[in-house]
């Protein structure tokens, strides 16, 4: 049987890499050694990849438990009063046009991202504490890398959905923002590519009853969630 030893240090690749690639990588990465009596031992180095703090994806902030009645606008103006920012929107149902209760704004800067959340997390809005935070962080260092972005613990119960075709952009968080008009939603959570904040595409929703998971199923099963067609089945 192979044996596998982990030990995490820094170090530039030797691997062979393609042309399109930096090469000039001196981060943190594992390297893996790999023992079986049948083969040679072989060392493989995964090295961790860092999100651009500048990028679209480092700038997004997702806000959550926002009122049904809350608009583009209204949440533009209220996030320009910590920054500037690029584009807000609420999110809405497909067919039954109501709001989801969450949606997504876009600062200028990092600098107005931290200030946005620190200004506005938890504060309340139309009688609602909303919440704010970044859909994805800048990973750059090993303890983040290897960790997906931080979210609430799953609460795992016998009534569970299997939730399948999420696009990239959808959080635990509003995913169970977006089922929880169908029910009490005990937990929601995104399914992450080992070692990266990377969704899977895929996650899972629980609830408190049988008869809200048929509910949720009837309702959502090819529902659209961030521009795609979604599945929805038992888990």
């Amino acid at each position: 049987m192979a044996t596998i030893s982990a030990s995490a240090l820094s170090f530039k690749p030797q691997l062979p890499i393609s042309s399109k690639l930096n090469t000039n990588l001196s981060q943190p990465c594992f390297r893996f050694q790999i023992s079986n009596p049948r083969q040679p031992t072989r060392l493989l180095c995964v090295a961790a990849v860092a999100i651009d703090p500048s990028s679209e994806a480092a700038r997004r902030l997702y806000v959550g438990n926002i009122p049904r009645t809350t608009t583009n606008d209204e949440l533009q103006k209220l996030f320009q009063e910590h920054g500037a920012i690029e584009k807000a929107e609420v999110m809405y149902d497909k067919y039954s046009g109501r709001s989801r209760r969450f949606g997504f704004v876009t600062m200028k800067t990092i600098e107005d991202v931290n200030a946005a959340i620190e200004k506005l997390n938890g504060t309340e809005i139309g009688g609602r504490k909303i919440k704010v935070n970044v859909t994805e962080k800048p990973l750059t260092g090993v303890s983040s890398t290897l960790l997906p972005s931080e979210e609430a613990p799953f609460v795992d119960s016998p009534y569970k959905l299997y939730v399948g075709n999420l696009a990239k952009t959808v959080t635990s968080d509003s995913l169970k923002s977006f089922f929880a008009e169908k029910g009490n939603v005990l937990g929601a959570k995104v399914s992450r590519v080992p070692g990266t904040s990377k969704s899977s595409g895929f996650g899972f929703v629980s609830f408190s009853s049988e008869e809200e998971v048929e509910a949720a199923i009837s309702s959502f099963n090819d529902a659209v969630l961030e521009g795609q067609k979604i599945r929805v089945n038992k888990a």
